[in-house]
């Protein structure tokens, strides 16, 4: 049973989030018990890595209005020397399926467009496998909020955002030993649960051109 903790935090406001997690992606399974990886990348967009700092990160469920924290990977890791940690997938805390989702959140950078949050960033949503526990009703209603307040990311890129505002985030599980490990930046996937500058500039130059055309009319 999860002893619960009530906090309010912000679900990122901007599509351009800046720390861009390149694993999971909506095709990753982390099996429980087994060595898993979190990657992430600078996506070029200000704020950049190094004004993020130290950021926790961590496995949740939920939707886009509230979210449990189901297993603490990090308390504070810097994302701008570090581009990947490992885990272990601890089997209770929920069961066999793709309703998880990584979540990262800056410990000192503040929401640009509403500074009483942190800054933070979502995976897509991802399966995990060899699972033994249950979720509870609290956390099953909020996996079935998804209906009408999806979260995560899915094979178009787009990053897992809802309008700015407050959500109720719940802590939910005891946290497991990870470490920090430097390698390269993973290439930015197509499934990934976060936008890349590359698609941010098709997005401006369409959005220029349309501009451009009505002029000429």
């Amino acid at each position: 049973m999860f002893a619960k903790v009530v906090l309010l935090s912000a679900l990122v406001s901007s599509a351009f989030a800046t720390v861009f997690i390149t694993s999971p992606t909506s095709a990753s399974t982390y099996t429980a018990g087994q060595t898993a990886t979190i990657t992430w990348q600078d996506n070029n967009v200000t704020p950049l890595l190094a004004a993020w700092g130290n950021a926790s990160v961590g496995i949740w469920a939920g939707n886009a209005n509230q979210q449990t924290l189901l297993q603490l990977v990090a308390d504070s890791v810097n994302v701008s020397m570090t581009t990947s940690i490992q885990f272990t997938p601890n089997a209770s805390i929920g069961p066999t399926g793709q309703e998880y989702f990584v979540r990262m959140e800056s410990l000192t950078l503040k929401d640009a467009n509403n500074t009483q949050y942190p800054e933070m960033s979502f995976s897509a949503l991802f399966t995990m496998a060899s699972m033994t526990g249950t979720f509870n009703s609290s956390v099953s209603a909020e996996v079935a909020g998804q209906s009408t307040a999806p979260i995560g990311g899915s094979t178009t890129g787009s990053i897992a955002t809802t309008s700015a505002g407050s959500s109720t985030a719940k802590v939910a599980a005891a946290s497991t030993t990870a470490s920090a490990k430097s390698t390269t930046a993973s290439a930015a996937s197509a499934s990934n649960g976060a936008i890349g500058s590359a698609v941010a500039n098709i997005w401006i130059s369409a959005i220029f051109g349309a501009v451009v055309l009505a002029l000429m009319l």
